[in-house]
């Protein structure tokens, strides 16, 4: 099958699977009269449910999905979506929305079979222009059903369960086309082709520099491929292949380079979850949707659109980053900080808006450029092998904040605290990246003067030993 048909399948799924107009107005739709459910009861008791669903579900479903080679997975995630937004529409009471967050757990865990079935059945040479379509057409989708959501709300006057209509119509679409793509011959561990050590993505080292070589480290892929090969010759069995996952691991992370951008994925990736998903909780305090107009829709929109110009333009910014990198993300960081204490404590709803905006584009541009910096020295196995692991620490992070901090079984706290908390969390992962940074530009100062230094002390040793009458070093006499 040419490259046209499995990508233009993945898109139209990626598309209508993300098109969902009720998305922004969830928590308004909950705690409406449609669902008359509490605050607390969203916030403490359903919403963390997604939470431990995805944390639990990531490594059985990221091993399902490479034995089962994508497909079914697919269509597994596909199904989930259905019942997802069927349960939605019908579905009362809280231990049914419960269940509902599990569902969309087990569909957000599945992702990984959308991201990483592409390269199972196109070449290498096309990597670079078919990750860009699945992830931008993701982007627009989900863009425009906020969009549409919004517009049916303000200018149609439409009732919000209608929009939770049209999210289900649209992911009954995005069922049927998954069933239509090829089932793949290969996988990147259960199932591998003879000799295919697939790279990256060629975007990774066409975007941006590869900081690991300025760090005197070499990539972890240069000299362990061979080792990475035959260790996987030997078995293709689940314990073989556990055992070679956990030999990338220590390889991988004893980069001291890619285990800063990693750190800094997995504690901000935590962060950015809770703010996410409760940001719409703190919204309906500032402005609650039953006696005031909420534009929801038209924030998700622009930020999602902002997020998406942020990514494409990491390319072409004029940053060192293996120099740069950790004070960049400190400063940035910081202004995350920011943004969350401004949501929190000045009780605006269009400062809450804004900062929200600046949040999520913020971060979509930092985790592109963490993306492309661990990217750009794996090949393809470990390339899957720590993002899975990044994004396993994140969620084993946010669980244990949602325990403490939201789940009704631990403090259960307000959403003004909980985002207090969120904007110092962000604060200390500026701190941390500080520190680093000034470690980082201390040992490159240090580095230098001994490379200045060194080549003085030849050349006085040198003349020490001609005026001595013994030939220098290399003199060959």
């Amino acid at each position: 099958m040419s490259v046209l048909e499995p990508t233009l399948l993945l898109c139209v799924y990626g598309f209508f699977s993300n098109l969902r107009p009720s998305e922004p107005f969830l928590t308004a739709y909950l705690m409406g009269p449609d669902k008359n459910l509490t605050e607390t009861q969203v916030v403490n008791e359903i919403y963390p449910i997604w939470t431990y669903s995805y944390l639990v579900l990531l490594f059985p479903i990221f091993l399902a999905t490479d034995y089962l080679r994508y497909k079914p997975v697919l269509l597994l995630q596909a199904t989930s979506l259905v019942v997802t937004y069927a349960m939605l529409w019908k579905a009362q009471g809280m231990l049914t929305m419960q269940l509902l967050e599990f569902f969309f757990g087990l569909a957000t865990a599945s992702d990984v079979a959308y991201y990483s079935y592409i390269y199972s059945v196109v070449e290498p040479a096309h990597y670079q222009r078919v990750t860009g379509y699945c992830r931008s057409i993701t982007l627009f989708g989900s863009a425009a059903g906020s969009l549409i959501g919004q517009l049916l709300l303000s200018a149609a006057k439409v009732q919000m369960v209608h929009l939770v209509i049209i999210t289900l119509a649209s992911a009954s679409v995005a069922f049927v086309a998954p069933w239509f793509l090829p089932m793949p011959k290969r996988s990147l561990f259960f199932h591998k082709s003879p000799g295919a050590e697939g790279g990256p993505p060629s975007s990774s080292t066409a975007l941006l520099e590869k900081a690991e070589n300025s760090e005197r480290e070499p990539p972890p892929n240069q000299h362990d491929v061979s080792k990475t090969s035959s260790s996987s010759d030997s078995g293709s069995g689940l314990v073989a292949v556990l055992r070679l996952l956990f030999e990338d691991f220590l390889r991988c992370y004893s980069s001291r380079p890619l285990l800063a951008w990693s750190l800094w994925w997995a504690l901000a990736t935590c962060g950015y979850f809770q703010v996410v998903n409760y940001a719409q909780a703190l919204w309906e305090n500032v402005r609650p949707s039953q006696e005031y107009e909420i534009y929801n829709g038209y924030v998700e929109t622009l930020s999602t659109l902002l997020g998406a110009l942020a990514a494409l333009l990491v390319g072409y910014l004029p940053v060192c980053w293996a120099v740069w990198g950790e004070l960049a993300l400190c400063l940035l960081s910081l202004l995350m900080a920011a943004c969350v204490f401004v949501m929190d404590t000045l009780g605006n709803i269009w400062l809450c808006y804004s900062s929200y905006v600046i949040f999520r584009a913020t971060y979509m541009l930092l985790i592109t450029v963490a993306t492309y910096q661990i990217a750009a020295s794996l090949n393809m196995q470990r390339y899957a092998l720590v993002f899975g692991v990044n994004t396993f620490i994140a969620l084993a992070l946010q669980s244990v904040l949602t325990v403490v901090v939201v789940d009704s079984a631990g403090l259960g706290l307000d959403v003004f605290t909980q985002f207090l908390i969120y904007g110092g969390y962000f604060a200390v992962i500026s701190s941390v990246f500080l520190v680093a940074g000034v470690c980082t530009l201390a040992s490159r100062r240090r580095c230098k003067q001994e490379e200045e230094v060194l080549p003085e002390t030849q050349a006085e040793t040198s003349q020490t030993l001609l005026q001595a009458g013994t030939p220098a070093p290399g003199d060959g006499t």
